[in-house]
């Protein structure tokens, strides 16, 4: 049985322990501001530590053959299906995610570990010719080394595995630093899940604190090769900055303004249903959210209707009511910060045909029309569950209007006529892009990433492989080489 007693202290070199600082973190309920538990904070001495485990504890590893480790791998799988009913519970407490969110992030999980559990028997070399005779050229592709994974609040549990379980997988050690708000889904229940699985001890290490304890340390130490960051454009701004500048390679997936676009073909109800799934799950909480849906002005008061309609019956309040729809945003601050985002596009002329309560952490939903490109509303992440659905003319402008956007990260298409979606699609400014779908995808085995600011590179299968591991040469001289001199 999982128990938050047993999840509510570091987790460095195989041991449960507390951290070395003074101060402590409180683990909070978003909807009921009640305390879960509190951590003792870990310390830039406790990452370092951490860190120097994970480097001594990737050498055992190098000797785990492949099948042993795909084996660990699985029974992770196994003892979260075991477990799932404890899971869901903690990411409604912790979170504030409703039991339809917590189930969707668990399959996402299990999926990502299936798919982690294939790379042992997936790091392939490669021989290679030479212009020089009697020389053999061997490509070996290796881990990196140690990866650090900082994650984020909303899918803590899931976006810490999107890097934990492939990095792993890839042959490396992990430090993983958790959001302060999800210290338990995003960090010490994965340390758990993969010690009741038999990980070599030291290999994955937890390290729950904030920047306020450890400022940069996390990311200057010199141990991690590469540093997996999941969060804000603006954090991960600095934190490629500084990798860069102490030479490790940033992964960075950040923010999103995703639009949904609706053309006078398409099916206005399951587009509708779509449009709905894509800005309110998990109140929009999501960086593949749509924040932005255009509709092309044949259907557009008829969009509305039916989306008002729909919207308007959605219940907003407590994540364990199985009727929830709405929960709790992570925080108060997050509250006010759309509180004064659905204000200020008022302000700038936007007209509310929805306009929910705002009550500490919940947040009814906000529907804006009359809104223009330029709009703050229109330009920022919202992060919560309001939305701007705006009218186009033309595919031309829709497209515009998409790209006009410093991110691009995901986005749909709704239309009657595929591969016209399909056209449409090519010429988004996006990482991703889904005809007669939600904005909200995240598949194990496909290319996961960003362009312009939503991130540098690309998670999941392959990519993941490729991210996380480096090709060595080494060259073999078969016979004596003749040199010039």
């Amino acid at each position: 049985m999982i128990q938050i007693s047993d999840l509510n202290r570091q987790y460095i070199g195989g041991e449960w322990r507390d951290g070395q600082s003074g101060n402590m973190l409180a683990d909070l309920n978003p909807y009921t501001h009640k305390t879960i538990t509190s951590f003792r904070k870990a310390t830039p001495d406790d990452v370092d530590q951490a860190y120097k485990s994970a480097l001594e504890a990737k050498k055992k590893w190098d000797r785990v053959g492949p099948y042993e480790k795909r084996a660990i791998f699985e029974k992770a799988v196994a003892y979260i299906e075991e477990h799932t009913e404890a899971i869901v519970y903690l990411i409604m407490e912790e979170l504030g995610g409703t039991r339809l969110k917590a189930a969707f992030e668990i399959d996402l999980v299990i999926n990502m570990i299936k798919e982690a559990a294939g790379f042992p028997l997936k790091m392939e070399g490669k021989i290679l010719p030479s212009p020089v005779d009697g020389k053999e050229n061997r490509l070996y592709r290796i881990p990196v080394g140690v990866v650090g994974v900082i994650s984020p609040f909303n899918f803590p549990f899931f976006l810490s595995v999107k890097s934990v379980a492939p990095a792993l997988g890839a042959g490396n050690g992990v430090v993983l630093k958790p959001h302060e708000e999800t210290p338990i889904c995003g960090g010490t229940l994965i340390a758990k899940i993969f010690e009741e699985a038999g990980l070599p001890k030291g290999l994955l290490n937890v390290v729950v604190t904030d920047i306020g304890e450890i400022g940069d340390s996390f990311v200057e130490h010199p141990i991690p090769r590469i540093i997996s960051f999941t969060g804000s454009t603006k954090v991960g701004s600095h934190i490629g900055q500084l990798a860069v500048k102490h030479f490790k390679k940033p992964l960075l997936e950040l923010g999103g303004n995703s639009a949904l676009i609706v053309l006078e073909d398409a099916d206005l109800e399951y587009a509708v249903n779509a449009a709905a799934f894509s800005r309110f799950t998990h109140q929009g909480q999501i960086c593949m959210s749509a924040n932005r849906i255009l509709v092309q002005k044949e259907v557009y008061p008829q969009f509305l209707k039916l989306f008002c309609e729909k919207v308007s019956a959605f219940k907003t309040g407590d994540p364990m009511d199985p009727e929830t729809i709405i929960g709790p945003v992570i925080n108060e601050r997050q509250a006010e910060h759309l509180r004064k985002a659905i204000e200020k596009g008022i302000a700038e002329g936007a007209v509310p045909l929805i306009k929910g309560e705002i009550k500490e952490n919940l947040v009814e939903p906000t529907i804006l029309t009359d809104v223009q490109p330029d709009m703050s509303i229109a330009q920022e992440e919202l992060f919560g569950p309001v939305v701007c659905v705006m009218p186009f003319q033309t595919e031309e402008e829709a497209i515009k209007i998409a790209n006009d956007t410093t991110f691009g990260l995901s986005g749909a298409v709704h239309t009657g006529n595929v591969e016209r979606g399909v056209e449409i699609a090519k010429q988004i400014e996006s990482g991703m892009i889904h005809v007669n779908d939600t904005t909200i995808n995240d598949e194990s085995h496909v290319a996961f990433g960003g362009e312009k600011q939503s991130g540098l590179g690309r998670l999941n299968g392959e990519w993941s492989l490729e991210e996380f591991t480096t090709l060595k040469w080494i060259s073999v001289q078969h016979q004596k080489r003749v040199f010039p001199y």
